[in-house]
């Protein structure tokens, strides 16, 4: 009885070690051949309640559309274990590639994987995943957005000042690299009082701003880690009667408007739109047979006041 065992954990052991391996190639789906009309994106969103990704979905639904591609979305609604889900469904769909805007960087991981053992190929947009084998990451730079942000405050207001930090939600590559970036240049320039997440969400940041405020009466400035939360920490500060300046990240309508309008003073503006059509060029490239690189950057651009269209 004991040898069976041995025999069955052994047996399991190979199983699993199998299926971290990526398959052969005469078990991979065959997509150089297929017209594309024929081929089906995978589309996984962190969220759909934030107006970055809407415009990256957009962006992906249109160059999709151009190649004459068929995409199927999924709203994983700032859920991690929902995303999962949701990507497993999508591979059962039976989709030629995946598209994936990862919630939770670390999260995500178990999905990558599972595509990479049948062979579906994954892109991921905006944020990375931390393991499982990813074609290529189209992303903003994050992390010289970050600097871009505490620079501004720098310049701003002058070295010394008190500030707060907005950050998003934790796991998330891009809350990593944008609170690196703005370190990269707060440590030594700023003193940064206070820093709390808000999990990219407008009303999260009008509450977690409110609570910064009452403890932190000196503050001058804010980096959010997103336009969301950006907005709504303006929101509390508005309410609170203070002069702290705001500077949010992603360009969305909302800030921009903002920004015109005098209440926002800054935004590190992305292309989300062109996130999503580059995501769908590489997706069709690596189905074709193509080498894509590992990182398709998309440029950023600081937009204030003097600035802004």
């Amino acid at each position: 009885m004991r040898k069976l065992l041995v025999l069955i954990l052994s047996l399991s052991l190979v199983f699993l070690g199998a299926c971290s391996l990526q398959p052969p190639e005469w078990a991979k789906p065959d997509t150089k051949n297929k017209d594309p009309e024929d081929i089906k994106i995978g589309l996984s969103v962190s969220t759909l309640n934030n107006p970055f990704f809407v415009s990256i979905r957009n962006g992906v639904e249109e160059e999709a559309k151009s190649q004459g591609m068929d995409v199927v979305v999924v709203d994983a609604q700032n859920d991690a274990a929902k995303q999962i889900n949701d990507v497993e469904d999508l591979i059962q769909q039976g989709v030629d590639v995946l598209l994936i805007n990862p919630t939770d960087s670390s999260a995500i991981s178990t999905a990558v994987q599972s595509a990479n053992s049948i062979g579906i190929p994954v892109i991921t947009l905006d944020r990375s995943a931390d393991k499982g084998e990813v074609e290529t990451l189209v992303t903003s730079d994050n992390e010289k957005g970050g600097e871009m942000a505490g620079e501004y405050i720098v310049e701003q207001l002058g070295e010394g000042t008190k500030v707060a930090e907005l950050e998003g939600v934790p796991g998330a590559s891009a809350t990593r690299e944008r609170g690196k970036g703005f370190h990269n240049i707060a440590d030594e320039n700023l003193d940064v009082a206070a820093k709390q997440t808000a999990n990219f969400d407008r009303t999260e940041g009008l509450n977690t701003m409110e609570n910064i405020l009452q403890g932190n009466p000196d503050i001058k400035a804010v980096f959010a880690h997103n336009d969301e939360m950006a907005l709504g920490a303006y929101q509390a500060i508005q309410s609170s009667g203070r002069d702290v300046l705001v500077v949010g990240f992603d360009g969305n309508d909302d800030a921009l408007n903002s920004i015109k309008q005098g209440n926002l003073s800054a935004t590190v503006a992305q292309q989300p739109v062109e996130i999503g059509k580059l995501a769908v060029k590489a997706g069709s490239d690596v189905l074709q047979g193509k080498k894509v690189e590992e990182l398709i950057p998309v440029p950023l651009k600081l937009v204030t006041e003097e600035n802004v269209e």
